[in-house]
């Protein structure tokens, strides 16, 4: 896939949600995967049923508050968003989340405009939701000091803030097993990065 159609699906739509996506710019050192953390990892959190009124506005303004007071934002408004690879949308990698042919998600720096809809266009482009008010994503701050997740359930949407994903000693720990587990399920580039990643890692 070339980066002009890559441009056209993904990042255009992402811009009309508000993400003005910032190529080539991850930083290095930045964790592949977040996943095993636990309620002491948990810095902040949300919930919203589906029968909520103004459901997206009330997502949109509890996300920008766990944004802001978790810190995420830089003073540039920046972080990162890890996306499907290609143009895979984010229902298409549900159906897809195992198997060696699912290709792991990447991250993408992105800085938020004036004028943004995260849980309703943003979640609507298909890359960050199924539609709008139903999303799915994960973030992460540019120094990797917290990752906010968002999934939906059957009866409503859950947002955490996970403080500090890289010195996490139950997500370092799930990553590690990840590294060790030799089954057909776990794609093979996607355990390289975390492998690539842990060994490369700082000492907390």
């Amino acid at each position: 896939m070339g980066t002009q159609e890559r441009d056209r699906k993904v990042y255009r739509p992402l811009r009309r949600a508000g993400l003005e996506v910032i190529p080539d710019a991850v930083p290095d050192g930045t964790m592949p995967f977040v996943a095993g953390y636990r309620a002491e990892d948990v810095a902040g959190a949300f919930s919203h049923r589906y029968d909520t009124p103004r459901l997206v506005e009330r997502l949109n303004e509890d996300w920008y508050d766990l944004a802001v007071s978790s810190g995420l934002l830089d003073d540039r408004r920046e972080f990162l968003v890890q996306l499907p690879q290609g143009t895979r949308t984010h229902r298409a990698a549900l159906h897809n989340l195992h198997g060696d042919s699912a290709a792991p998600a990447l991250w993408t720096r992105v800085r938020l405009l004036d004028h943004w809809d995260i849980m309703g266009r943003g979640a609507a482009s298909a890359f960050l939701g199924i539609h709008a008010g139903h999303p799915g994503f994960a973030l992460m701050a540019l120094d990797s000091s917290v990752y906010i997740i968002a999934s939906t359930g059957e009866r409503g949407v859950d947002v955490f803030a996970v403080r500090h994903p890289d010195r996490s000693e139950n997500i370092l720990q799930y990553l590690e097993q990840v590294t060790l587990r030799d089954s057909p399920y776990v794609n093979r580039e996607f355990k390289e990065r975390i492998t690539v990643w842990l060994a490369g890692r700082s000492p907390s």
